[in-house]
């Protein structure tokens, strides 16, 4: 196989492994929470900046989620409030906190993370999410 060949396998190679990773999101619901962030449960003081979240029962494996990042995108409304509040980019956050039991979504965003996703005033969306 010549040199050309091999790159050419590569690139597709690497095209196909892209794709996949898109089609293999979890699905769920994010709502968001406003500052003060700190103290944490996973970093107490320690400022972690405002492109974090806070993990839900369904994510936070017994304090293991803590300091994973997760890309998020909007997917949708959750209601009838705000039928389009979807902004069509996605945003990449840092787990710090805990979403404790009663938590309205899957994913606590910070207001700023979910504010870079979607409209505020949507107050709960539906997402996809992976490491």
């Amino acid at each position: 196989m010549g040199l050309e060949m091999r790159v050419i396998f590569v690139v597709v190679a690497m095209v196909v492994v892209c794709l996949l990773s898109d089609t293999y999101a979890d699905e769920g619901t994010a709502t968001f929470y406003t500052p003060p962030y700190v103290p944490s449960s996973c970093n107490g003081y320690e400022n972690d900046g405002v492109m974090i979240a806070a993990a839900s029962n369904a994510i936070w494996d017994n304090r293991a989620a803590c300091g994973r990042r997760y890309r998020v995108k909007c997917t949708g409304a959750t209601n009838q409030g705000v039928p389009k509040p979807c902004k069509g980019n996605s945003v990449v956050v840092k787990i710090v906190d805990f979403c404790p039991p009663g938590c309205r979504g899957t994913i606590d965003l910070s207001r700023e993370a979910f504010a870079a996703i979607a409209n505020p005033d949507a107050g709960k969306i539906k997402i996809e999410f992976n490491e």
